[in-house]
C-alpha cells in the first residue's frame, strides 16, 4: 500500500504511534527494555473454520445438508488493503484440516493497517472474510501469535435468505438501482454477543458517519423480514454497501462503553463478518 493510504488508514482509526510507525513496540510480556521490531515481526495465526451458527440452523431447518469445510483454503488478509488493491494485502494461506482447524505461520504484522481477517471462498459459499484482529480495539498491531480464531463460512443459501429479509427494493435503493442482492452490493454481517458469547437482542449499531445509519438492518429470527430498530434474538445486523468503491468507517454499539468501536472495510461482491463482543477481543 502506498504511504498516503497507510496514513489515511491511521487517521481513520486514530491508532497509537506504534501501530503506524516503523519503530519498535514494547515487549508484550512487559519487559520495557525489550523492543519488538514491527517492520519484520511475523506471527502465527491458528483457529477453526466453521459455518456461521445462524446459517447452520437455517440450512438444517430447510432440510439442506451442511457443506464440508475440510480441505478449503483459508486466506489471511487485510480487508481494507484488499479493497484498494494493495499487492501486499494477502498475508498468508493455509488449509482447513479434517477437524476444521487451520494454522498459518509467517504472517507479516506490518501488513495489518485496520484489521486482520480470515477469508473463505469456495463454490456454494459466499465470499466472506472474518475479522480476527482489529486495531481499533487493540490500539496497535498484534505482537504475539493469535490462537482460537474463527473463520465463519456463509453458504450462498444464507446470503439469499438475508437478501430476502432486507428486500431487493431496499438494496436497490441503497445502490441507486445498480444491484438487487447483498452479494452484488457487498455487505457487513455482524453478530452482537454478550460477555458469555450469547447473542444480544436490542443492540443498535451506530456508524461514525451519520449518513450511513440508514443502511443498517436487523433481520428477524426467521429471516422473513428486517427492521431498523435493533438486533433480534439472533444478535445479527447487516450493513448494505452501495456496490461502488470500497469504504471504511467505524461501528459502535449505541449507549454501551463496554463495546469498543470497530473497524469496517467493505467492498462489492464480498461479506465482512464481525463478532461484536465486550472488551478488546475481535473474535
Amino acid at each position: 500500500m502506498k504511504r498516503s493510504n497507510v496514513l489515511l488508514c491511521c487517521t481513520l482509526v486514530g491508532l497509537l504511534p506504534t501501530a503506524c510507525s516503523s519503530g519498535g513496540a514494547p515487549d508484550p510480556n512487559g519487559d520495557r527494555s525489550t523492543q519488538v521490531d514491527l517492520d519484520h515481526l511475523t506471527i502465527t495465526v491458528s483457529g477453526r473454520a466453521e459455518l456461521l451458527p445462524e446459517a447452520a440452523r437455517l440450512l438444517d431447518a430447510q432440510g439442506q445438508g451442511l457443506p464440508a469445510l475440510d480441505g478449503l483454503t483459508v486466506t489471511l488478509e487485510e480487508p481494507w488493503g484488499m479493497g484498494v488493491n494493495d499487492e501486499n494485502a494477502v498475508l498468508g494461506e493455509g488449509l482447513v484440516g479434517e477437524d476444521h482447524g487451520f494454522s498459518v505461520s509467517d504472517v507479516l504484522v506490518r501488513g495489518i493497517h485496520l484489521s486482520l481477517a480470515a477469508r473463505l471462498e469456495h463454490p456454494g459459499l459466499m465470499r466472506s472474510t472474518t475479522v480476527i484482529f482489529d486495531t481499533a480495539l487493540a490500539r496497535t498491531r498484534p505482537s504475539t501469535d493469535i490462537s482460537d480464531a474463527r473463520a465463519w463460512a456463509l453458504p450462498e443459501a444464507f446470503e439469499q435468505a438475508l437478501t430476502r429479509s432486507i428486500g431487493e427494493a431496499a438494496i436497490r435503493g441503497h445502490s441507486d438501482q445498480r444491484v438487487g442482492t447483498l452479494r452484488d452490493a457487498g455487505f457487513v454481517l455482524g453478530r452482537v454477543v454478550d460477555a458469555s458469547g450469547a447473542p444480544l437482542a436490542g443492540a443498535v449499531m451506530v456508524p461514525d458517519r451519520d449518513e450511513l445509519a440508514s443502511r443498517i438492518y436487523y433481520p428477524s429470527p426467521d429471516f422473513q423480514g428486517a427492521t431498523q430498530e435493533g438486533t433480534s434474538a439472533t444478535g445479527l445486523f447487516v450493513y448494505v454497501h452501495p456496490g461502488t468503491a470500497p469504504e471504511s468507517f467505524l461501528l459502535s454499539v449505541k449507549g454501551s462503553e463496554a463495546y469498543g468501536p470497530r473497524n469496517v472495510a467493505v467492498t462489492p461482491g464480498s461479506a465482512l463478518v464481525l463478532t461484536i463482543s465486550p472488551g478488546t477481543d475481535a473474535r
